[in-house]
């Protein structure tokens, strides 16, 4: 298949794109940047420079939820990366002489809102809060290609844990000083998964025609912030141990510390797991041992 890639060069896309192409697949990425075409990867500034048929597409494009405070300018980046990319990307596929059949697009566990105690599934609704607002229109720009692309699937992602780079650098970052730590109280779920295992997801998704609708892209065992830092200590040497409280969170970065690090959600992967998907890292020990012996 010839699969164009939006963020194709970011934290999943890079591990995505070598995957696709190992399994025989012609890639077109979406860049900003000019790039030198590799192996079966083109590069293009935007689709009207694609001359050749897509069969599918994988929508990854988007600011980083954790780069910056949460300003009033930021957010609207955030929602114009994410949604307004996203409506633009399907005006233009719906459009093609010859669209797509399948579009797998990016989400986030965010849109169930936060929870310390319900289990999410895909049967769940949306929740409330700037995550879950935009959450919902993103997947629904998506869902704008319904009834010209045959299969939209929507990645509601959990926290993509590997090496270089990522949101377990920073997790990870007193571990480095001997410190191991967790956030407010630690209670709060902390549902992960392995970028290997997003990988895979996706190339599941491509390969079942008929997986359309959302899907929970997170490991079958979510654990509590808490947990996570014991299972890290396991890995990596320490000598103190200290949580870090809320007010100081809430003080360094705002509301981002309620949306993003101080809350959470218990998210399951109902659909992927009844679709038949298996995961290489299913709990938080497999993966931290394979993230941690890779990154040496």
């Amino acid at each position: 298949m010839h699969i164009l890639v939006t963020g194709g060069t970011g934290f999943i896309g890079s591990a995505l794109v070598p995957e696709l192409v190992s399994r025989g697949h012609e890639v077109t990425i979406i860049s900003r940047a000019r790039r030198s075409a590799g192996h079966k990867v083109a590069y293009c500034q935007a689709l009207s420079e694609v001359r050749a048929d897509i069969h599918a597409v994988v929508n990854l494009a988007g600011a980083s939820l954790a780069a910056r405070r949460w300003t009033a300018r930021y957010k609207r980046e955030i929602v114009a990366s994410r949604v307004d990319f996203t409506q633009k990307l399907v005006g233009g596929l719906t459009q093609l002489q010859n669209p797509p059949r399948v579009l797998i697009s990016g989400s986030a566990v965010g849109f169930y809102g936060h929870d310390s105690s319900a289990v999410f599934t895909e049967a769940n609704g949306r929740g409330r809060g700037f995550s879950a607002d935009l959450c919902a229109a993103w997947e629904q720009a998506a869902e704008g290609a319904l009834g010209v692309i045959p299969q939209v699937s929507l990645l509601r992602l959990g926290v993509v844990f590997d090496c270089g780079g990522g949101a377990l650098q920073e997790m990870l970052r007193s571990f480095q000083f001997g410190l191991q730590s967790w956030l407010g109280t630690g209670e709060q779920w902390l549902s992960w998964i392995h970028r290997a295992d997003v990988v895979s997801a996706i190339c599941h998704l491509l390969d079942h025609p008929t997986a359309s609708g959302a899907f929970n892209v997170t490991a079958p065992e979510p654990v509590t912030h808490r947990a996570f830092s014991e299972a890290a200590a396991r890995h990596l040497r320490t000598r103190l141990s200290a949580g870090v409280p809320k007010a100081v969170m809430r003080l360094l970065v705002g509301e981002m510390a309620d949306e993003l690090l101080l809350n959470g959600q218990r998210v399951l992967p109902d659909r992927l797991m009844k679709g038949g998907f298996t995961f290489n890292h299913s709990d938080i020990d497999s993966a931290l041992q394979s993230i941690l012996s890779d990154d040496g």
